[in-house]
């Protein structure tokens, strides 16, 4: 009796796990290879369980746009040493990231190199964002 209970609690453990898992997908994404856009940031959302930063791109006909980069969580961001004013709403910046699928403005932020001028804040030097 006692197995059976134990084999049903691990059952249950596995199929409420499914769904975190499932929530973690980076299916969504085009992981192959990593887009690069320069452009200044308009927001930045340093929250759980993934931060977002919104940057506004131009296109080559002086169209722009604004993207949602996705990131990792607040914890996750401290342990790449990234302090909230790394990068602030103005600052320029070079990121690489991951496309969504679909084609949509989005992406799945890896890298993001300030270009803001000042080096306090790390001018210059590409930080992991995910």
């Amino acid at each position: 009796m006692r197995v059976r209970f134990l084999a049903l609690a691990a059952v249950c453990v596995v199929f409420l796990a499914l769904p975190a898992w499932a929530h973690h997908s980076h299916g969504n994404y085009a992981m192959a290879e990593f887009t690069t856009l320069e452009g200044t940031i308009q927001e930045v959302l340093l929250i759980n369980p993934h931060s977002w930063v919104f940057l506004e791109v131009e296109d080559g006909s002086g169209e722009s746009a604004v993207w949602a980069l996705e990131a990792t969580g607040t914890r996750g961001l401290e342990r790449n040493g990234i302090e909230p004013e790394h990068v602030v709403p103005g600052d320029a910046v070079s990121v690489r990231c991951h496309t969504l699928r679909d084609g949509s403005k989005g992406c799945l932020l890896g890298f993001i190199t300030p270009m803001h001028g000042d080096t306090a804040r790390g001018h210059g030097v590409e930080v992991e964002w995910d």
